[in-house]
């Protein structure tokens, strides 16, 4: 027989660091950890309560959990242990980076050494009740008989609020969602493949890869570079446009978003450094015509790997037409995609050191580059 879920009001801020990001990071901790984040209140700017110091945002959300109220109080100290914050329990109030307080669970009176619920001084605090009232404006205070609406009407603290066009996600998939298409690229052997598919599985998104190991001309032309490379690029522009066309202009309503291994200005960086100068000069005639009709990422994802790793990388997955690729090429290539970022807008690219991570074997090296993604994501949200 299955237990119905309780219901728990939270309340979260922070006034130190990136504020906004400080709230996001909580709350992905939270969903991770507690249970579903149900719903979340819009974000307030709020005075220092109690002490002077910087100001804070504030939000709260409501949570669905399995936990009973000492599991959930633990399990909130250690999410903002690993936030950073360590609780000082000595008179008066401090800044701090995050803050979560537990408002009401269910409709519960509780006090016990280390929680009381519903939150004692909560209906003396507008930064509580002015976002409580966005998401549970008729829950009525178990004790005063007063839903949150009449709270915040006869609250006597007249702090100032400013409700903030900023939004928080109860998820990093409701978070990429709202990006809509994310590239994650790379030099051969970057895992950019083995990145998208993972999180395309964890996040539902659409995947969209790169066909290249059908490419005919690319065996020849590791055999022989200079023969095969104005055919091979010619191959590959007129793959690409195809696909990305056909992929990213058809979006799958059971999917919360598009990400693909690839854009498709790697095929000018690599013509770039594959042809001779009149080939390339033909090249990319054709090619700035078909990239005006492409649609562009929103987050365009470079994984950085160093020569010695990709080329142990490329060993690895034994395709045997890429054994004869040396550091020569990769480096040029490299060089090729550093030297596009310079011209790519700043506020859609994200560069990841990936050289020391192994992401796909790892799984606390996965969500290092995960919150790396999440972090510029949030970001972008704005």
């Amino acid at each position: 027989m299955m237990t119905e879920k309780a219901t728990v009001y939270l309340s979260v801020g922070s006034n130190l660091g990136e504020r906004k990001l400080n709230l996001q990071k909580a709350i992905f901790l939270i969903e991770e950890k507690l249970g579903e984040v149900v719903k979340i209140s819009s974000v307030y700017n709020a005075p220092a309560w109690g002490f002077e110091s910087d100001d804070f945002l504030n939000a709260c959300l409501q949570l669905a959990t399995d936990l009973a109220p000492e599991a959930l109080l633990k399990k909130i100290l250690g999410i903002e242990k690993k936030l950073g914050r360590e609780r000082i329990f000595k008179e008066g109030y401090q800044s701090r980076n995050i803050d979560i307080d537990v408002i009401y669970y269910n409709d519960t009176v509780l006090q016990s050494e280390n929680l009381t619920v519903p939150h004692p001084k909560m209906q003396e605090r507008r930064f509580v009740l002015r976002p409580l009232a966005d998401i549970a404006p008729q829950f009525y205070h178990p004790e005063l008989k007063k839903d949150t609406r009449n709270l915040l009407q006869q609250c006597r603290d007249k702090s100032i609020l400013q409700k903030l066009d900023m939004k928080l996600f109860p998820n990093r998939q409701a978070l990429f969602s709202n990006i809509q298409f994310m590239a994650i690229e790379g030099n051969i052997g970057a895992g950019k493949t083995s990145l998208a598919t993972k999180m395309s599985n964890d996040f539902n998104a659409k995947l969209i890869l790169e066909r290249f190991a059908e490419n005919p001309f690319l065996p020849n032309f590791y055999e022989d570079k200079a023969r095969y490379a104005f055919p091979l690029e010619m191959s590959f522009l007129a793959d690409r446009y195809q696909q990305f066309s056909d992929d990213t202009s058809q979006f799958d309503l059971f999917k919360s978003f598009m990400i693909s291994d690839y854009d498709i200005f790697k095929s000018l960086i690599f013509a770039k450094v594959t042809l001779q100068k009149q080939e390339f000069e033909l090249y990319r005639k054709i090619f700035n015509f078909m990239y005006k009709e492409i649609k562009k990422p929103r987050i365009y994802v470079y994984l950085y790997q160093t020569t010695d790793r990709l080329l142990e990388q490329i060993k690895k997955r034994g395709r045997e037409y890429e054994q004869s690729i040396d550091s020569q090429y990769l480096e040029k290539i490299n060089r090729g995609y550093l030297d596009f970022l310079k011209t790519y807008p700043k506020e859609n690219q994200l560069v990841i050191d990936v050289s020391e991570l192994d992401f796909i074997s790892n799984e606390p090296d996965y969500k290092q580059v995960l919150d790396t993604i999440s972090d510029f994501a949030l970001r972008q949200s704005d």
